[in-house]
């Protein structure tokens, strides 16, 4: 075996996975023809506990350990590396004798910034980098000059600019990599056996014991598994319609393919794909209600958050309306821990805390009910709460949505507000999901289940549950609160169109 010297590296990040990710690719091939060193790596972050919640540290773990496997299995692996990127990887440059570096090309601000550093330091360096587009279905920076720079405000404006956009097929990597590129081992490896390894939860102090069951297993593949178990559903492909999904299911009612695509798991192109084959020939749903178009909303997003400074904030944010939102510290953690006294609400902020993913139109209703419907506190308090419990948060539909849901940006029909209580007997009239997410009130009538405070005492009584002591009284009467919120938008609106009026160059 002919011992490789110089080192190429592919820097995996929101790519977890070898099938579509032509930047592996590229360092594969080009490892075999210099006959250099390849080393697939992955750089956790030292603080990840106090930054990432529970439920996506465990999806993560195993995304990472499924993906070393399959690398494993082309006859590479996945080093591990802790620390931060632009103070381990110069050091790493010089160590390895890196020549060449692949990466997928990413829009957050925090890589953009990372990654300008690091092409900086790697052209001093002499080390090529290739950057592929390879996290979304359309090359965003190209959808934003189709429309000379500016972002779509509407999803039917982004759909007129990617509907003549050919998307290229997905590769696969399987043939295995050449022994020429096994690298030799270096002084930290010799020390010790598993050095590089995939951390256990043990390893990085995290306790796992206190999560529920793991419904959704991290990993390529447990994603391309679970893709393939909807697809060939062809009919309920094709029959979809989010309106007609239920919020408040005890099983989802959509693919819950969402933290696969986030992680890079799943490639978005082969979801894309696979839509385009169960609709093939069929009778089917459109977007924006249909799968594809749920698929769609994610690259809408992602063209509007590459395109717009302070994306994720209201202030410096050109797409968001300003707003004077409120700030009440204890609403705010009464909403995050599920301490409302609505129940509809409080099951789904449970649902979420337990298990990491929540419904989409769940999403809206306590969306909705903290900013503009009820407790009048800004998208950005409520962004970071799904930041830390979300499965598949994912920085732009994040933010995005949330500007939606407040009617910051791209709706504005503020006065379509959610009811925490009509809202969820739409589509669980019993109060099944509540029973299952707010067990004080298992016992509840079923007239009362959403409106525990209407409730004889009697009735609280027979049932163990007297609320105000143990289940919370309501923070706020929906049925005032939110008309009074609706004057404040109205408000709002009328300042920020004057402004705008103001800024518009007279002729």
């Amino acid at each position: 075996m002919t011992t490789a010297r110089n080192t190429v590296v592919h820097w995996f990040r929101k790519d977890l996975r070898l099938h579509d990710n032509l930047a592996l690719r590229n360092a594969i091939n080009e490892a075999e023809k210099r006959k250099h060193s390849l080393r697939p790596i992955y750089i956790m972050d030292p603080d990840i506990k106090q930054k990432v919640g529970s439920n996506r540290l465990r999806f993560l773990l195993q995304s990472l350990h499924d993906l070393d496997n399959n690398l494993k299995n082309i006859n590479s692996r996945l080093y591990v590396l802790k620390g931060k990127p632009t103070e381990i990887l110069p050091k790493l440059f010089d160590k390895w004798q890196v020549k060449y570096l692949t990466i997928q090309l990413d829009i957050e601000p925090e890589y953009v910034e990372q990654d300008e550093i690091i092409e900086k330091i790697s052209e001093e360096k002499d080390i090529f980098v290739v950057k592929r587009v390879q996290n979304t279905v359309y090359d965003v920076h190209s959808v934003l000059k189709k429309n000379n720079g500016n972002v779509p405000m509407t999803y039917q404006k982004f759909l007129s600019l990617v509907l003549d956009v050919q998307v290229k097929e997905c590769i696969e990597i399987t043939k295995k990599v050449s022994d020429d590129c096994k690298p030799p081992k270096d002084g930290q490896e010799k020390k010790s056996a598993n050095c590089y390894d995939v951390p256990t939860a043990a390893d990085i102090d995290f306790d796992e014991s206190e999560l529920g069951p793991c419904k959704y297993p991290g990993g390529e593949t447990e994603g391309v598994k679970r893709l393939h178990s909807y697809m060939v559903r062809r009919d309920w492909v094709c029959k979809f319609e989010k309106p007609n999904s239920s919020p408040n299911s005890l099983e989802p009612s959509t693919t819950v393919l969402s933290p696969y695509i986030s992680h890079g798991c799943l490639s978005a192109k082969l979801f894309y794909h696979k839509l385009k084959e169960a609709e093939n020939g069929r009778k089917h749903s459109e977007p924006p209600v249909s799968l594809l178009g749920q698929l769609m909303w994610r690259e809408f997003y992602y063209v509007a958050g590459a395109g717009t400074k302070n994306f994720d904030k209201m202030v410096g944010n050109a797409v968001c309306t300003q707003i004077p939102w409120g700030k009440n510290d204890e609403h705010l953690k009464a909403w995050a821990e599920g301490r409302t006294g609505y129940p509809f609400v409080d099951a789904i902020m449970r649902q979420l805390k337990q298990e990491g993913w929540i419904h989409h139109l769940a999403r809206h209703m306590v969306a909705c009910f903290l900013t503009r419907g009820d407790l009048w506190i800004s998208w950005e308090e409520g962004a970071k709460v799904f930041e830390e419990y979300l499965l598949d948060y994912d920085w732009s539909l994040n933010a995005g949505n949330w500007m939606w849901l407040s009617a910051s940006a791209f709706f504005y029909k503020y006065f379509r507000v959610y009811s925490p209580v009509a809202f969820g007997k739409k589509t669980d009239k019993t109060g099944l999901y509540i029973r299952k997410y707010v067990p004080e009130l298992k016992k509840y009538p079923t007239e009362y289940i959403y409106e525990p405070w209407k409730a004889p005492k009697s009735v609280q009584t027979t049932a163990g549950c007297i609320i105000g002591e143990h289940y919370p009284k309501r923070i706020v009467e929906h049925e005032t609160i939110h008309k009074e919120n609706m004057q404040k938008m109205n408000a709002a609106y009328k300042v920020n169109k004057e402004k705008k009026s103001l800024k518009r160059p007279r002729s």
